[in-house]
Order: C-alpha cells, then structure tokens, then sequence
C-alpha cells in the first residue's frame, strides 16, 4: 500500500469513484466551482473528505490556541517570560492573536498554494523566543527579528532559491524527512499522552509512570489510538474523526465521575494541558492589542548588529528547513509527490509560509509555520487547499470559542498523531540501507528529530553526513553544489553557540 491515503476498503469500480489518495482525475471533470478551483476530483477527493480532513487538521493543531499563550505570555508578571526592559505579553492578548494569525495563514495557503496543510505558530521557534531571545532584547524587538525572518524566507521563495534547495535533496533523503517526521510526531504523541515520561535516573525516558500506565488521561489516549486503529483497518469513513469525537465524549465523562483535573507537581496524574469540561462563558470577544506590536531594528541598536544578526540566522535555519521538511514528509503522505520529491504549488507553498512567520511577528503571536500536525487530516483524506480553508475558518472561529475549543484534551489529539506517525513510517522502504552511503545519513535524520525534538536537527545531520560519507565513497562528483553550501549552513547552526561566544 501507497502512503497516498490511509488503509480503507477498495472503492467499487462503478460510478465516478476513485481510489482515495490518486491523482487520476475523475470522468466528467469538475462538479461545481470549488471542485474546479480545488482540483478535488483530480486528486481523487470530495467534498467530504475535504471538510472532515479539515476538521480533523484543526482538532489535532487546535492546542496552539491554549499552549501558545502559555509560553509566550501569561496572566501575571510572576507567571509569564519576562523581557529585558521588565515587560510581558498578557495570555488573552496572545491566544487571540494565535487564532487570528493561524485563520488567516491557513486559509491563504489553502487559496493560493492548494495544499492541505495547517499553519500556526511554530512550537520551537516561540520557545526559542521565550526561554533565550527576550533575555536579550524585548518583546517587541524580539518579534521584530521574527519579522526580519520571514521576510528572508520570502525572498528566498521568491527567488527561486529555497525551491533549487529542496529540489538538491537526494531523494533517500527525502523519504529519511518524511519517516523522521513520522517517528517525531509518534514521539510527540506518546510524550503529550504521558505514555512515556522522563525519568529522574537510568534510561531518559520510561513507559507511563515508573513503567505503568497509572492515569486515566493517558488511558483515554490508548483506548482512542486502538478505536483509531481498529476503524482504519475495517476501513470506516471518517475513522480519525469519529475516534477523535468517540474519545472526547470518554475523556469529558471520566473528568466528570473523577474529577481528574489538570495536570501539576501535586496532581501528577492529571491533563496534561486542557481539562475536558466547559468552563465559565462559552463565547467571548478576542483581545487584538498585539497586532503590530513590533519594533523591527530595536534589537540591532539595543544588542549590536552582530549578535541580532546570528539571532536571525537562527531563526531562519529552523524556520527555512522545519517548514521544508514538514511538507516534504506531508506532500508524500498525500499522495502529491512526484518522483523527484516535488508537489504542485511549491514556489507559493515556500512564499506563503514565509509570509505566515512575517504575519505572526507582526501580530506577537510568533512565527507561523505549516504544522505536521496536518498530517492527521491527510491520514483522514484531504488532498486539497480546501480541507486548509476549512481548518483557517475553524482558527477564527476559535478565537470567539476558546472554552470549546478546549474541550478536546491534548491525549486525544495524540492518540491521532500516532495513528499517523504509522503510516508515514511507510515511506522508510524507500530508502536504500543496502548501499551505506545513503544509510547512514538517511538514519541520522530520521532517528535525530524524535530524539531531539526538531526536524531541522534532524535535516543537519542528514545533511552534514550524506557530503562527509558520499565523498569519503569517492562520490563526491554526484553531490549536488547546494547540498555543500547547506551543509556547511548546518556546522555554522549546530556550532552558533561556541561562535557567538568566540565574536563576544
């Protein structure tokens, strides 16, 4: 089986029906103007599976719109990263911003590049902002430079460069990309489920707590994966979302016979992040006060223009190759890869995410990325722009909706990235582990993102190592030029630390 769709029964060979997942356009050609526009059909689509893969896309990313705030900002001084000048971004503030940006974004990349795929805010670049870079600058100077970064990624899109970059991979490492994004999101997954933990001593990292799963919330994840799992084997329309509704209704009972609660040093057992009950007023108006809170040169005066230069190199390096990695991995799991690794719409597709990381500087809400996350949407059937348009409405719609939005605890959206993670291992037989000099760099990368939790680590190492083995196999003639200059990109990203303490 392909990883053009999800496991399901073979479709009939009467009637205008296509095999989920194919290109081969349908007899008769379009029904109506969104399947003209879309291209639904041609993919092999509906319309319903477009809006339940949309659906299914936002209820797998909608933790954004709780955890964003949580890490940007919070509801006090004492409770939230505080900048070098003493400010702090309020949570209401950010959550709206969150919503508002990811709506947007996604809703543009659906119209314009025709993809299914999710943007919102990147969960390691606005750590990144919240833990290092407002220890030097502030808040605002520090959305600035995400700015700065996303306006590079535009050019580079416009350009043409990030395309001849992409198109430089090899294409055992591309399969590498998408297998490690599955095994990074499978991790994602168990971690956020609390199916496996941190341990204080020994190996880093055990099953449940001290070997045992022990809490309910994580029993709802298993017990939703299986419910996953066993509709996608009978090959049940609708498998990911029926599970992910099933699994809700069982998290929102044990919460009310249990009183669970949230998760904490006290309630170890608890959610992870959002209790499954409706809280206080159901429909609220968002606070936008964030929009164009943003100073773009502020941290080049207030640091020097070296150290805000490497602030920007950072970020780029791991907005430029997460984002490139996460739709190389996605275009595969759809179906809509060529041969070559390439999809339709690339050169928009690499412009209007860069534009997502321009759009959330300027609205404080970080930068936007496309999110792996729409892998579980794909996994449920989308293949067009369609099921994205969907997902933004949904993003705006969450803003004016907070507390329902947080109804779906975070284990049940796990139990979907899982399921995913799966199929997207698939594409691990297309990597040729009998000839060495492929093997190894093509494991380095998909065994480096799980591990480190990035996809852009786990795309320097595959790079870095594809040219050092590949030469040392006397192939150096057939290393594409560009794969050189990114390699010796990634010595500067994975050693910035030692050079910006060398440059002081």
């Amino acid at each position: 089986m392909t990883m053009t769709s999800r496991p399901q029964a073979e479709p009939k060979k009467t009637g205008n029906a296509a095999k989920p997942g194919s290109l081969q356009a349908r007899p008769g050609g379009p029904r109506n103007l969104l399947d003209a526009y879309f291209r639904i059909s041609e993919r092999g689509s509906t319309l319903a599976r477009e809006f339940r893969g949309g659906i299914v896309t936002f209820f797998t990313m909608a933790y954004i719109v709780i955890l964003n705030p949580l890490i940007l900002g919070g509801f006090s001084a004492d409770a939230a990263p505080v900048d070098v000048a003493g400010t702090w971004l309020p949570a209401a503030q950010v959550g709206a911003m969150t919503g508002l940006t990811a709506g947007v974004m996604t809703i543009m990349f659906g119209v314009i590049a025709n993809l299914p795929f999710g943007l919102a805010a990147g969960l390691g670049i606005n750590s990144f902002l919240a833990v290092s870079v407002i220890q030097e600058v502030t808040w605002a100077e520090a959305m600035g430079l995400v700015v700065i970064n996303g306006v590079l990624i535009v050019i580079f899109g416009m350009t043409g460069i990030r395309t001849a970059i992409f198109r430089a991979i090899p294409k055992d490492l591309k399969a590498a990309i998408t297998v490690g994004i599955g095994l990074f999101i499978t991790f994602i997954g168990f971690v956020d489920s609390g199916f496996v933990t941190r341990t204080p001593a020994g190996p880093p990292v055990q099953l449940g707590d001290g070997g045992s799963i022990v809490s309910i919330p994580t029993m709802i994840f298993v017990i939703g994966l299986l419910i996953m799992g066993a509709l996608v084997a009978r090959g049940v329309q609708g498998a990911i979302l029926i599970g992910i509704v099933v699994s809700t209704v069982l998290a929102v009972a044990a919460e009310l016979v249990f009183k669970i609660g949230a998760g904490s040093a006290d309630n170890p057992h608890g959610w992870h992040l959002n209790i499954p009950v409706l809280q206080g007023q159901v429909v609220a108006l968002p606070d936008m006060s964030l929009a164009g809170d943003f100073d773009l040169f502020g941290s080049f005066s207030r640091i020097g223009a070296l150290a805000a230069t490497m602030l920007v190199f950072t970020l780029v390096f791991t907005n430029f190759f997460d984002a490139m990695g996460t739709m190389t991995g996605l275009a595969k799991n759809a179906g809509l890869a060529k041969k070559d690794g390439t999809f339709p719409r690339l050169k928009a597709a690499f412009v209007v995410e860069g534009l997502g990381a321009v759009a959330g500087g300027m609205g404080s809400s970080s930068s936007n990325t496309v999110y792996v996350d729409s892998a579980a949407g794909i996994g449920e059937g989308a293949r067009t722009g369609l099921a994205s348009v969907v997902t933004g409405a949904l993003f705006l719609g969450s803003m004016f909706f907070t507390p329902l939005t947080s109804v779906v605890p975070i284990e049940v959206a796990a139990a979907a990235l899982v399921l995913v993670g799966t199929m997207m291992c698939a594409q691990i037989r297309e990597i040729n582990f009998k000839r060495f000099s492929s093997a190894l760099p093509a494991f380095l990368t998909l065994i480096t993102m799980p591990l480190t939790y990035s996809i852009a680590n786990g795309i320097g190492a595959g790079f870095i190592a594809w040219v050092v083995v590949n030469t040392a196999a006397g192939g150096y003639k057939k290393i594409h030029p560009l794969m050189w200059v990114v390699a010796a990109g990634f010595l500067v990203y994975f050693a910035r630390g030692p050079i910006t303490t060398l440059l002081g």
